[in-house]
């Protein structure tokens, strides 16, 4: 979750890791640090709070060694142990202040170490996880700073992303990961190290990504890469994709908007050159399969976490109804805790934009360990799941910078209907209607298009109900995953509890919650079941609620039974799931903006969640 930097090289290294942490703030804004490393000392500044208060910080202190300074490490933090104070702010010093560590992730049996330091009379004086191993390293320090790092790590269990400076070994930076993200950019006479793409792409495309276990040592425009026994390893050096211009907020107020109306082009990218209008089939190559391996298939379990576990949601019933194969939907930290029954012929989706989800990656490790195929749906290239599963499909919808998920969304729903599309057509599903679906797939931007163009008019049903503290969101069939997600946008970003159901579950307990003028969302759309979730509105209705109808363009009649309504363009429903969800975050977007939330950056929450 935490974001990590390190920069060696010929300019100043306090303006590059900040420039790097406000482009990584938002896996985490507790607190931030940076340390720096010049005339074989250490200067570090670190606060609580968020990148401005450390610039803030910095700018006090006008000092000379910061702005002379040519490596260094920094840190934005998602605090896990310890409250997000100073002192619980990275990096973190050693007791003798030769040594500053930056950590992503969780030490799980910090307290085994911190109990063996204090009986080597060594006192932590943070309350986090993370200070332990700088003082573990302190200890093992014969000389050699990767040998230290390599002896600490060998004592720990959990996951970690470090970097590592000493005035005790000068001139160099050392870098491990396990299960937490780690990338070197190799610049021109520079290295930049940090756990995301993002704070790498102003400086170089040419970028190595660790694997678990490894030790990458930064000096002198040098990176030696070992493992932790330090045995000698190769790692590619590969080339990002993504243009820097992406990562960029340019016209809009927040990136979540941006992102949100970057959903037709990004969409259209997701489905480029990936549908067979002739054959009514999709052409996903990094599926590798061949005829034999689709018709083997007998069940599929797809494994996500939040947003991404409902994008999978939706996904099960595309491929039940497309294909006729039984699906089940994983939450992803539950899946290998409960030792799920896997069988040969089933197939394993893990849905993750970040692909480094550490919940989703764990449950990808577990059902590789079952021996049943994994494919892995991620937005960034050669993420760790990605790496993992070996074979998968890319979103290619570009950066998201934004916490809450919403172009990464709708893309994951796109590849998903293309893998049903696709699976289905080598089962039963007939030609024609192939043909017509890979139509309406390709047809989804536009869909998009038409939602973003009544943005006014949901800004206008935002400010009637942005006052109230409790929402509902009710659908059916294919409209219940995005009920559920749109609950869910809603609580993330303006702090309203809001909550998503089954439209026939609310009179099984939920409808007592209701109260007057408290928003329900009811999705009206022209799908089975319509009709019994149209009833179920006007049961709120006639309790005082104010229903907000979602009804497909040419089925008003039953929207104006409402005093607001949403309009969506007429589709089959799997395709009706993505113009709803558009229309849904708009209306999430507005109200956390009249609220005076921070859209971007909301409270308690990172964009990626790379601890368990």
């Amino acid at each position: 979750m935490c974001g990590i930097i390190g920069y060696f090289g010929k300019k100043s290294a306090q303006n590059i890791l900040l420039d790097g942490l406000k482009r990584m703030e938002y896996r985490g804004y507790d607190s931030a640090g940076i340390a720096c490393q010049n005339d074989n000392s250490i200067c570090l500044v670190k606060k609580s709070g968020k990148i401005k208060d450390l610039r803030n910080e910095i700018d006090k202190s006008s000092s000379e060694f910061f702005k002379n300074a040519v490596y260094g490490i920094g840190h934005t933090r998602w605090a896990t142990h310890g409250s997000p104070t100073d002192k619980n702010a990275h990096p973190h010093l050693d007791n003798s202040g030769n040594f500053a560590l930056v950590h992503n992730g969780i030490i799980e049996n910090y307290k085994e170490i911190k109990t063996f330091l204090s009986q080597k009379n060594i006192k932590c004086v943070s309350d986090t996880d993370s200070e332990v191993l700088v003082q573990l390293i302190a200890y093992c320090f014969d000389g050699n700073l990767e040998e230290a790092v390599s002896k600490a790590l060998k004592k720990v269990v959990g996951a970690y992303g470090i970097l590592v400076i000493s005035n005790l070994d000068p001139n160099k930076i050392v870098a491990a990961r396990c299960g937490s993200p780690i990338v070197v950019g190799m610049g021109n006479s520079e290295t930049i190290i940090a756990s995301d793409p993002s704070a790498i792409r102003p400086y170089t495309r040419d970028v190595i990504y660790l694997e678990d276990f490894d030790l990458a040592v930064i000096s002198d425009n040098n990176v030696c890469m070992l493992d932790i026994q330090h045995t000698p390893v190769n790692r590619e050096i590969t080339l990002m994709d993504w243009e820097e211009l992406s990562a960029e907020k340019g016209s809009f107020q927040h990136f979540m908007l941006k992102e949100i109306y970057e959903q037709p082009s990004a969409i259209k990218n997701t489905i480029r050159g990936r549908l067979d209008f002739n054959a009514g089939t999709a052409v996903l190559s990094g599926l590798d399969f061949d005829s034999s391996d689709l018709t083997s298939i007998k069940r599929i379990l797809i494994v996500g976490c939040g947003t991404s576990m409902h994008a999978g949601m939706v996904g099960e019933y595309a491929f039940e109804e497309l294909s006729g194969i039984p699906v089940k939907v994983e939450q992803a930290a539950e899946f290998r805790y409960r030792n799920p029954i896997i069988n040969k012929n089933d197939l394993v989706i893990a849905i993750s934009q970040s692909g480094e989800t550490a919940d989703t990656l764990a449950a990808v490790k577990e059902a590789k360990k079952k021996g049943v195929t994994v494919v892995g749906i991620c937005n960034v290239v050669s993420s760790a799941i990605a790496r993992e599963t070996g074979r998968g499909v890319y979103l290619h919808a570009g950066p998201e910078i934004g916490v809450a998920s919403t172009k990464a969304f709708t893309c994951q729903v796109a590849v998903l209907l293309m893998m049903a599309l696709k699976i289905g057509r080598s089962k039963r599903y007939p030609l024609y209607e192939g043909e017509q679906l890979a139509k309406w797939i390709n047809n989804i931007p536009l869909l998009a298009e038409e939602i973003l163009d009544q943005n006014d008019q949901i800004k206008k049903i935002a400010k009637k109900i942005y006052k109230q503290e409790h929402a509902f969101f009710i659908g059916r069939g294919f409209l219940y995953p995005v009920a559920l997600e749109g609950a869910l946008k809603l609580k993330e970003i303006s702090y309203i509890h809001a909550e998503g159901y089954h439209a026939s579950e609310l009179k099984h307990g939920p409808i007592a919650l209701l109260e007057k003028n408290t928003p329900v969302i009811a999705l009206l759309n022209d799908i089975p079941g319509k009709d019994k979730t149209y009833g179920n509105a006007e049961e709120c209705k006639a309790r005082g609620a104010s229903v907000i109808a979602i009804a497909t363009k040419g089925n008003e009649q039953i929207a104006d039974e409402f005093s607001d309504k949403i309009i969506v363009p007429k589709c089959p429903s799997m395709i009706a799931t993505i113009p709803t969800t558009i229309a849904l975050q708009l209306l999430s977007y507005h109200v956390a903006v009249l609220r005076g939330c921070d859209v971007d950056q909301p409270r308690n929450l990172a964009k990626s969640v790379t601890v368990e």
